[in-house]
């Protein structure tokens, strides 16, 4: 049928006061209110009473809300605790939902009070000069466990500093999900997103249409670029300057400009353009939807729903392959940075450490969702992957061994061929690549003029970045 069968088959920041202030509003409430909500926040209390005494203190953690709910459960309840006691640190981890994580990390930063370790769901790379480097730790996990993954490099390494500005904690390869019978009752494949075009006037006339987002979320941001990467649309190239309003990257842009438009006004409906990161599992999750891409958070939730037709029908594969590649984002870059005005640094830069050194179980309790920031960090690297995710009992056997082809081949980093600069992170985060997608979509602008447009405003922001000396 397609590539998708054949895989399953086969075994301190450089924002001014006035950026944080405008982009934290929002996000000053939900700092404002972590203190009062004891629900959000796990680990212990009282004084610490623990046999080994190698740090001291509180350790205060921000992170996302997982997609996959019982690992933030064991995260809580039995991982912080276990290390707690074993450093004698009081740990407390505050989870929030995704969408507010840059705005509130914008917050902390203006107000110089926060967390000591707070987690980006994407390369926060424009808060470089509000953090401290990350370089020594970086090598000695990479002494002891080998190199880190091409994708974690290029999300958390600035050449021009030097630096490692963020540690890559995980990462998530973001597969098509799909019902296969949807898929084969017309026929359709995924091998192409040309096929993809094609079967996408056919799925909708069935009453189950194509899902992929232009919206102000991650997920539409993630699945956009990596259209870009397959056309050859390339934002910047690999000396991290600003090259998609010239030549073969212009020409590759508007292209699948065009394809997006094709298949939205063919095979979609007008809900993409004002969906949250939740939306497309909800709409596949409901029985609605042919194709998403996503990460597995869907797969799983079919499974726990205990919809056996919906979860058995419902396969993966990886991003359908353009006219210059098959490549694309992945879907989350958990990123931990240290504010410098973290109070216990020490204590943080031992966590991830630790964390990332017995990253095995991490793998597993988050049902695949998260690849390690170093292969190495489970013993045997992407053969062990593939080995433990094959163990899945879920139908059809095997469908989660496609990950780690996806991760090993079709995995990249935001700004892909170059590194994921301050440039690329505040296109990510004012959603220019979604509203670029969306105009043309609507009809407001031809691909022409939206690529011109866009180019326009990525040259504006690598000279305020160059400027600042970050790019």
């Amino acid at each position: 049928m397609s590539d998708a069968v054949d895989e399953l088959d086969s075994p301190s920041s450089a924002l001014t006061r006035g950026d944080l202030l405008k982009r934290g509003t929002a996000a000053a409430f939900a700092v404002g209110m972590f203190g009062g909500l004891a629900e959000k926040s796990f680990g212990f209390a009282g004084p610490l009473q623990f046999a080994k005494k190698q740090l001291a203190g509180e350790l205060r953690i921000m992170q996302w809300a997982h997609f996959v709910p019982a690992y933030d459960q064991w995260l809580d309840n039995v991982y912080v605790k276990r290390w707690g006691e074993a450093n004698d640190v009081e740990v407390k981890i505050d989870h929030i939902n995704n969408a507010l994580l840059y705005s509130t990390g914008a917050a902390q930063v203006a107000a110089q009070s926060g967390h000591d370790l707070f987690w980006f769901i994407s390369p926060p790379s424009t808060f470089q000069k509000q953090v401290i480097p990350l370089n020594d730790i970086v090598q000695e996990v990479t002494k002891k466990l080998g190199p880190m993954a091409k994708v974690a490099r290029k999300s958390t390494y600035n050449p021009r500093t030097k630096q490692f500005y963020g540690f890559p904690d995980d990462y998530a390869p973001d597969p098509v999900q799909y019902r296969r019978s949807f898929l084969q009752e017309v026929g359709g494949s995924l091998r192409t997103w040309d096929d993809l075009r094609r079967a996408a006037p056919k799925l909708k006339a069935i009453g189950h249409p194509v899902g992929l987002g232009m919206s102000n979320e991650i997920d539409s941001n993630m699945l956009l670029t990596s259209l870009l990467y397959c056309y050859g649309g390339f934002i910047q190239n690999e000396e991290n300057r600003i090259v998609i309003g010239q030549g073969s990257n212009r020409r590759g842009a508007i292209e699948a400009l065009q394809v997006m438009r094709d298949i939205y006004r063919n095979g979609m409906s007008d809900e993409v353009f004002a969906w949250t990161a939740a939306s497309n599992n909800q709409a596949f999750l409901a029985g609605r939807l042919s194709v998403a891409l996503n990460a597995i958070s869907i797969a799983r939730s079919a499974e726990d729903s205990g919809n056996t037709a919906l979860s058995d029908d419902t396969w993966l594969a990886s991003i359908p392959r353009g006219p210059v590649m098959r490549m694309g984002n992945e879907h989350v870059m958990g990123v931990f940075v240290i504010w410098k005005f973290a109070k216990n640094k020490e204590a943080a830069k031992k966590y991830l450490v630790d964390q990332m050194l017995n990253y095995r179980e991490h793998f597993v309790r988050s049902k695949y969702y998260n690849f390690p920031g170093w292969t190495g960090a489970i013993k045997g690297g992407f053969p062990a992957i593939r080995k433990l995710s094959a163990q899945d009992p879920h139908k059809p056997r095997g469908k989660y061994t496609v990950l780690t082809t996806i991760a090993e081949k079709y995995t990249t980093n935001p700004g892909f061929p170059g590194n994921t600069t301050p440039v690329i992170d505040e296109i990510f985060n004012t959603y220019l690549i979604p509203q670029m997608f969306a105009e043309v979509a609507q009809g407001k602008a031809t691909p022409a003029e939206a690529v011109s447009g866009f180019a326009r405003k990525a040259n504006a922001l690598y000279r305020k970045w160059r400027n600042q000396g970050l790019v």
